[in-house]
């Protein structure tokens, strides 16, 4: 990777999105972080990073609103001058059948997990393409690419968040501007023990126990994707030997989609 770049990750507080994080300030990135938490979870994270010895700021926008999206990558420009890799992670999850599905919890997973990356993109891309380079890396997921009971909105922003990958790969192939999706089976984050607990619970097992469980349904490997794994492929994409590789999907699922 050419240094120094600067990296804008969403949702980079804690789980995925910091470990992308720091998987880029560990190549010597400067880092826009952006996310919830309180304000000592965020300042632990800003000095996580800034232990890599690069420059660290945060920004909590709002990424549910268009203007609030602007607002992060003009602050970013600001900051740093300009986005040369941008990484939409940010994401939230709700689960019910279509018929019983809140129309507000629609909106509202389609506005931060599929939304929020259109107007970054509408917004960097500009920045990108003056500078003549730009690495676009969309966390999508296996919901992206297959479907599961009870998830229509998650779904559904994941489809799109791939179509819309490769539209940005194909609009900027001559432009030294790759766009690609990583697709993340069973990842151990927050979101993911809520639903281990769940089973726990609702079938009378331990933690070990509704792990495995979880993961025989879909990820043959039965191990859960490490957040760092995800933060190596981040890296990897921004490197030279990934200079032509755009519109792709790569996918790190223990084997889920390969049945």
């Amino acid at each position: 990777m050419q240094q120094p770049r600067t990296a804008l990750v969403t949702g980079s507080t804690s789980g995925i999105g910091l470990a992308v994080a720091e998987a880029l300030a560990a190549e010597g990135c400067r880092i826009m972080l952006n996310g919830l938490g309180t304000p000592e979870q965020i300042e632990a994270a800003r000095a996580k990073l800034a232990a890599h010895g690069v420059e660290v700021d945060f920004h909590g926008a709002d990424l549910a609103s268009a203007a609030g999206v602007e607002d992060l990558v003009r602050a970013t420009e600001a900051r740093f001058g300009g986005v040369d890799i941008l990484v939409n992670n940010a994401g939230i999850q709700h689960t019910a059948r279509i018929e019983d599905f809140p129309a507000e919890r629609w909106d509202a997973i389609l506005a931060i997990n599929l939304s929020a990356a259109f107007h970054a993109l509408r917004c960097a891309l500009p920045g990108m393409q003056a500078r003549g380079f730009g690495r676009i890396i969309n966390i999508a997921s296996v919901h992206g690419q297959v479907g599961s009971v009870d998830k229509s909105a998650y779904v559904a922003a994941k489809h799109g968040v791939i179509g819309l990958t490769k539209v940005a790969a194909l609009e900027n192939a001559e432009a030294n501007i790759t766009c690609n999706a990583i697709c993340p089976g069973w990842v151990l984050t927050p979101l993911v023990q809520k639903q281990i607990d769940a089973r726990a619970a609702r079938d009378g097992l331990d933690n070990a126990a509704a792990e495995r469980a979880l993961l025989a349904e879909k990820q043959p490997s039965l191990r859960f994707t490490r957040p760092e794994d995800i933060g190596g492929a981040v890296v990897f994409l921004c490197s030279r030997a990934a200079d032509n590789i755009t519109g792709s999907e790569i996918t790190l699922d223990g084997g889920w989609t390969a049945r």
